[in-house]
């Protein structure tokens, strides 16, 4: 491949006029309030304008997910050529809420209802996209890819439902010719417009082939070679996770150990993986390739000095071959295989000056590229640039009504363990704040535990920033990018998890930068775990807790009936490297903060979703009632049609909304 552009670096380009405005949405404001207003609290948590823009092959039209009102997606097709613009939107409760181009013409997504649940895969051609019709009505069908030579023919994943991991029916070869299908308008289908036609007879319909399941275990998911063929499947069985290569019409396991070895993605050649290779001592993990027939590892394709590769691989898209990799390291960071490729980046991030810049996809000559452009206060802007005329211009900024200078900047700052590693945390301070009248501090650890903060707008902490707040969002060990600092045993030890926030907020009392006597906590799912955790065991260290969705009972959670069954994946995994609660009860008596709530000598917010999939609304209950047989001081917000988080904006703005009374109650800002 060779990107053919004259005198790239000497360009001058010419800023081209943005788009009109796209979606028909039932936004009041997208502009920002004026400066001597404060910002309303939705503006933190609205849906982005516009998110997941995708070029065609040829690069003649854009689509995208877009807000339809204030709380709702559908699938927007933008003309470059005539800027006509069209759309396909759900009925009643249903969002589309993923998308893929199969070829120039015609576009694939899902319906979900209630943003909790799958309703099926659909089609639909531009210039009819609200004459969608559905090719499979599993409710958790998912795309595994498109092969380039055929692209009309996907390859995909059928499941009776996404969190069901029973009931696996395998791999498919899916006919997406419209002929095949019964034609239903989106807009005006009924509620219940999956049901009204015959399911059955429309998924054999337009099922070409299907695939064997891999066999022993629970699959997790599978892979597609560079082609689009199906190639391999990761599945678990009993807690230990294994993968399987299909060649020949069967399956084989391989002989890997995924215990020490991640699987990224597909290599470029047949049979070849690409993977974050086993630990070494005193150095990141590399990225490389694997045969998986034999297990043996490759060629490095990068390893970083200080993180281990967390991030996604670029694939050149007339190729599908492999030339880059976007990933984090205590920032944003793209490293690109491809010598064009690094040279446009160089202009790119010289066109942008002060944003991250990220090739996010382009036509299939590669000459007409989109770009996202974003900061620490600046929420994702995407950009078409155009190689053959040399011109530049905005596509949408998914969030105008936020003002980049009335936004607080995310400081990267190191904390040392007790067992003396430097970590990163990010560090969000309200503008304004100064050593001498320093903020309060709400400490912030995200869930997982197995992800990561990253630098970058963050609503949530610029929220809490603007109302007077710094914010503190530590990487504690078991956060992706930084495990090869730590013995491997380490990424289930939750006691040192809790001692590394602790150790990092502590980090902040002695800088001086907040007020010591002001500290709450606040997480989310695992980071909720962390923050019930924190105010257990550290007495007179924080002034309040609050915590959604988080986890509080650990032998509940590996019981209870839709996280924890005995031939689930998850609990296996749980019971491998926790222990078992029938033969440790100790062991998760400690590690489970809800049974020593009479421990606890501050107010606690817990809030939760009635309907989450993940972490029963049980444990937040029992939480409740252990916070009131002790007497604790607590507020509660359990929501019901809500999952695992706050899907909507309704009751993401109530659960700020509290949140932010609750804080300037127990942590009330000096006047």
């Amino acid at each position: 491949m060779n990107l053919r552009y004259p005198a790239l670096l000497a360009w001058s380009l010419t800023l081209a006029a943005s788009l009109p405005a796209a979606a028909p949405v039932d936004l009041a404001r997208v502009t920002p309030v004026p400066a001597d207003q404060p910002v309303p609290l939705q503006d933190f948590f609205r849906p982005r304008l516009l998110a997941q823009p995708r070029l065609n092959p040829s690069g003649t039209h854009i689509a995208a997910i877009v807000t339809a009102g204030e709380d709702r997606h559908q699938l927007l097709v933008y003309g470059l050529a005539d800027q006509k613009t069209e759309f396909a939107a759900g009925s009643g409760d249903k969002d589309i809420y993923d998308f893929s181009w199969l070829d120039d013409h015609r576009l694939i997504f899902n319906l979900a209802a209630r943003k909790m649940y799958g309703l099926g895969l659909m089609a639909a051609n531009v210039g009819r996209l609200s004459d969608g019709y559905p090719l499979l009505q599993y409710y958790g069908t998912s795309l595994i890819a498109i092969p380039p030579k055929d692209r009309l023919r996907p390859l995909v994943w059928n499941r009776f439902d996404a969190l069901d991991t029973r009931r696996d029916l395998g791999a498919a070869v899916v006919n997406t010719d419209i002929r095949r299908g019964n034609m239903i308008n989106l807009a005006s289908a009924g509620a219940d417009h999956s049901l009204a036609i015959d399911a059955r007879d429309n998924n054999e319909r337009h099922i070409v082939s299907t695939f064997p399941t891999p066999g022993r275990g629970l699959t997790i998911s599978y892979l597609a070679d560079r082609e689009g063929a199906l190639a391999f499947a990761l599945t678990a069985d009993q807690g230990v996770f294994a993968l399987h290569r299909f060649a020949d019409g069967q399956w084989t396991q391989c002989p890997v150990d995924l215990d020490n070895i991640d699987v990224i993605t597909a290599g470029d050649q047949p049979g070849q993986l690409v993977v974050l290779g086993p630990r070494q001592e005193g150095q990141p993990r590399a990225l490389q390739y694997l045969d998986a027939a034999t297990g043996t590892l490759g060629d490095v394709l990068l390893q970083d000095k200080a993180y281990d590769f967390n991030g996604w691989i670029y694939r050149d898209p007339a190729t599908q071959a492999i030339i880059g990799a976007m990933f984090d390291r205590n920032g944003p960071r793209t490293v690109w295989f491809n010598e064009d490729y690094r040279a446009l980046q160089k202009v790119l991030d010289g066109f942008f000056p002060g944003l991250v810049v990220r090739i996010i996809g382009s036509n299939e000559a590669q000459n007409f590229f989109l770009v996202a452009t974003f900061s620490d206060r600046q929420p994702v802007i995407y950009n078409w640039v155009d190689l053959a005329k040399r011109t530049a211009g905005l596509f949408k900024n998914s969030a105008p009504w936020i003002d980049p200078a009335r936004m607080a900047p995310v400081n990267i700052i190191k904390f040392k363990t007790r067992d003396g590693r430097a970590l990163d945390a990010y560090l969000t301070l309200p503008v304004g704040a100064t050593k001498a009248n320093p903020p309060p501090l709400v400490v912030l650890p995200h869930g997982g535990p197995w992800a990561r903060d990253h630098w970058g707008f963050d609503g949530e902490a610029q929220f809490l920033a603007s109302r007077g707040y710094a914010v503190l969002k530590p990487n504690y060990r078991g956060s992706t990018g930084i495990n090869w600092l730590f013995p491997q045993e380490d990424e289930w030890d939750f006691a040192k998890m809790h001692h590394d926030i602790t150790d990092a907020t502590k980090t902040m009392i002695a800088s001086g930068l907040i007020d010591p006597d002001r500290i709450g906590i606040m997480g989310a799912s695992f980071g909720g775990y962390l923050a019930i955790s924190g105010v257990v065991n550290e007495p007179g260290l924080y002034r309040c807790a609050i915590t959604n969705a988080g986890v509080f009972d650990w032998e509940q959670q590996v019981k209870n009936s839709k996280y924890g069954q005995y031939d689930s994946p998850i609990f296996g995994r749980l019971i491998r490297k926790l222990g078992d609660p029938k033969t440790q009860p100790e062991k998760f008596a400690a590690i489970s903060p809800g049974r020593q709530a009479d421990r606890i000598r501050v107010p606690v917010f817990v809030a939760g979703g009635k309907d989450d999939q993940t972490v029963e609304i049980n444990q937040s209950r029992d939480l409740i009632a252990a916070l009131a047989r002790n007497g604790v001081p607590h507020e509660t917000l359990l929501v019901g049609d809500e999952g695992h988080g706050m899907g909507h904006l309704d009751n993401q703005v109530e659960l700020y909304g509290r949140i932010e009374a609750f804080l300037a109650k127990h942590l009330m800002p000096k006047k």
